[in-house]
């Protein structure tokens, strides 16, 4: 068995979650673990012409920026940079143009590897800069994304193509983090029905099988494996090189001292990881499951907007629709889960107009003010709307209950068919699978759509800037024409919880309407509201 090829990749697969600004610090320090740890290669970041909003020096891994970086004699010839096959491929200014405004011959540079990174259908477009590439001096090494469903027959085409061009390593990505040790073994067998030449793999660890399927790849001939460190890449990441340096060892020449990465980990990237927080988890594992890119899990993970029901829903959507490419456009269209134009046939103004309206949230409020919350509605005869299955009350005075998110009304629907009280929900819209369950409720038909325009209050339906309940509390009572808003329970998240500037945001977003109604906690909140204690509205 031929020695294995460690290629770390951290401040370039790393940088999809800090703009690839890493610290000077960070880098140097990064530098003398991966030199003590004898990595074969650094692939220190992009080479992009590129240059579209701030960006930090390994996007672009100019020579100018490595002359400046204190990289250890050790790695000297040691340095890699990836292309996007995109800018290769595009028609303007052209492959070589392209690649001449990229590269110096590789006697003026600190870079000896450069890696194409292109999808299948830009693959024979980028393979005549492999030709270029090696003219200059540089070893190349194309990494081929997402092959995974690509049948055998197209994989041993593509390695053919491949076969035509001089190349140091030709990689397949496992893109979607999808992929079995069997899959694995699958996918080489067919690149080497068309290719004799050294083959590379890059993992990502949505489903936990980085290191697994690294390791499979390695006993079926594969000599180029990637890693970074702590794991850190786009969506849930990679095969860590604290792991993948360990069980390597019997597979390569020499063995590094893990002591300066363990101390940069312990310096630098946990603290970057509680930060951005890549690593596997369910919504990875997930989308690795079905075949959807990472960055969609990636994208709703650091959006506030996006509530546990909501990335259940995406995932749902995108798993029917497709969601192999991530497209931002295609993720707010995710997010829209309701079904048509906004439509509903109930209209909140038969029983709520002119009338008080109690919201009841849920926390730990409701609770401790239990029995003064019984007593003000049995004095004030509010209407009163709870929240989803919120149970800290008498159900008998409890009017209704609002819920309006497809993912928690099916989770919940048990509940709520055991629970006396209509149901406000947008029944017409909802998917087929949650009607169905819910076709034995008596269910208020209030139609809702989801749009970052913001509230607007209509007869039998609203627009909403989110999906939250409270949003769709807040619109039932509105288009109810109600006289007066009364929260209780709504105690608030704490002011570093994200969900407490989401909830700052939608309070103030419907403050700002010419229809909002005047509203008033009578229980504790943290929120910027006008708040009266409930004990002295009692008589």
């Amino acid at each position: 068995m031929l020695p294995t090829i460690h290629l770390d990749c951290t401040l370039r697969d790393g940088g999809y979650y800090n703009d690839w600004d890493f610290s000077p610090g960070l880098v140097a320090d990064y530098l003398q673990a991966m030199a003590a740890l004898q990595v074969d290669y650094v692939e220190i970041g992009f080479r992009s012409l590129k240059n579209d909003g701030f960006k930090g020096g390994c996007a672009f891994s100019t020579d100018s920026f490595l002359n400046s970086l204190p990289i250890p004699v050790e790695l000297t010839d040691k340095i890699g940079v990836m292309i996007n096959g995109s800018e290769l491929s595009a028609k303007q200014p052209g492959l070589v143009a392209t690649l001449e405004k990229l590269f110096a011959p590789q006697t003026q540079s600190a870079v000896t590897l450069v890696r194409i990174a292109c999808h299948v259908h830009e693959f024979e477009t980028c393979l005549p800069a492999a030709s270029w590439l090696k003219a200059q001096g540089y070893l190349v090494g194309f990494n081929l994304m997402q092959v995974a469903d690509r049948s055998p027959e197209e994989i041993t085409q593509l390695a053919k193509k491949a076969s035509d061009y001089t190349i140091d390593a030709l990689y397949f990505a496992d893109s979607m983090g999808s992929l079995s040790p069997k899959e694995v073994t699958q996918i080489i067998q067919a690149f080497r029905a068309g290719w004799q030449g050294a083959l590379g793999i890059h993992t990502h660890d949505n489903m936990g099988q980085a290191i697994a399927n690294t390791l499979q790849a390695i006993q079926d001939g594969v000599t180029w494996v990637d890693s970074t460190v702590t794991g850190m890449g786009r969506g849930p990441g990679n095969a860590q090189t604290e792991y993948l340096a360990m069980a390597l060892e019997p597979y390569r020449k020499n063995k590094g001292n893990p002591t300066k990465l363990f101390e940069l980990i312990r310096k630098h990237f946990k603290p970057l990881q509680a930060q951005y927080g890549w690593g596997t988890n369910p919504y990875y594992y997930m989308a690795g499951q079905y075949g959807i890119h990472p960055t969609y899990i990636q994208e709703m993970l650091q959006d506030s907007r996006y509530s546990d029901e909501d990335i259940l829903a995406v995932i749902d959507h995108l798993k029917i629709e497709g969601g192999k490419k991530f497209s931002l456009d295609t993720l707010e269209a995710a997010r829209h889960f309701y079904s048509g134009e906004p439509r509903g046939t109930w209209s909140p103004k038969s029983t709520m107009q002119g009338r008080d309206v109690l919201i009841i949230g849920t926390g730990p409020g409701v609770a401790k003010y239990r029995s003064a919350i019984e007593a003000f509605i049995e004095q004030h005869q509010p209407y009163v709307i709870a929240l989803n299955t919120q149970k800290n009350l008498r159900e008998d005075i409890i009017h209704a209950r609002a819920a309006c998110h497809p993912v928690r009304l099916l989770a919940d629907c048990h509940e709520h068919l055991n629970l006396p009280q209509p149901l406000i929900t947008p029944a017409s819209m909802l998917p087929e699978d949650v009607q169905q369950e819910l076709k034995i409720k008596t269910l208020l038909d209030f139609g809702i759509s989801v749009s970052r325009a913001g509230f607007e209050f209509h007869e039998h339906y609203a627009q909403l800037p989110s999906s939250l309940v409270i949003a769709y509390a807040l619109a039932i009572a509105t288009a109810g024409q109600a006289n007066k808003i009364y929260f209780a329970g709504f105690d608030g998240y704490g002011a570093d919880d994200p969900r407490y500037k989401e909830m700052e945001t939608l309070i103030k977003s419907y403050q700002t309407q010419t229809k909002a109604i005047e509203i008033v906690s009578i229980t504790p909140t943290r929120y910027e509201l006008k708040t009266q204690s409930i004990y002295g509205l009692l008589t």
